[in-house]
């Protein structure tokens, strides 16, 4: 942890490049994009200050998180974050009522699946047709092999919270569409993490 309330996580600071190449190609050029589950922060601090033609709002629904983004939100200086909201993604109203895009990176297998049905609900609300729901993480896939890290890592979640574990891709489709969105773009990403972008129908 840094000296401040700034949280640092290894896993961000090994996918934030990878993922924001992705990004670079999902994004509009300008608007608001809202990043569901912020975490400590890192990732809106390293895209906000690479995209500086956006804004980004982010949200968490922990005290801890939310004192941890403002204090990366402070360090970096940049205009183009707005100050974090705290926001339940399973909740059945949101502090945010309209953005361009809408993030969630590593949230929907470290959380019960009633956050995933609220995250999709959500995003449809906010969104406009066309706009990009963007997901990273790692997933189960119907005919895919699942790397045995992956299974080690569902079972260490499962072991914490019986509510946690990796999802079925096709689960998390269906809701998407049940809620009006696209079928998923899939981009392989390292370490058996996937990129799955919905586009709002």
């Amino acid at each position: 942890m840094a000296a401040d309330d700034r949280l640092e996580y290894p896993a961000t600071q090994r996918n934030r490049d990878v993922i924001l190449d992705v990004l670079r190609g999902v994004l509009p050029s300008s608007g608001l994009v809202l990043e569901i589950a912020s975490g400590s922060g890192e990732h809106i601090f390293h895209f906000a200050n690479a995209l500086p033609g956006l804004t980004f709002q982010p949200s968490d629904p922990e005290p801890d998180a939310l004192r941890s983004i403002a204090a990366w939100t402070g360090h970096s200086g940049a205009a183009n974050i707005r100050p974090p909201v705290q926001l339940d993604a399973s909740a059945d109203e949101w502090p945010v009522t309209t953005a361009d895009a809408v993030l969630c990176i590593n949230m929907i297998h470290i959380s019960p699946w009633r956050a995933t049905e609220g995250l999709m609900r959500g995003a449809a609300r906010l969104l406009k047709t066309g706009a990009p729901l963007y997901l990273y993480g790692p997933y189960r896939q119907s005919g895919v092999a699942t790397a045995p890290s992956n299974e080690a890592f569902d079972a260490s979640l499962k072991q914490r919270n019986s509510e946690w574990g990796l999802r079925e891709l096709d689960d998390v489709a269906a809701l998407a569409r049940n809620c009006g969105f696209s079928a998923p773009q899939i981009i392989q990403m390292p370490a058996n993490n996937l990129s799955v972008v919905f586009r709002r129908a």
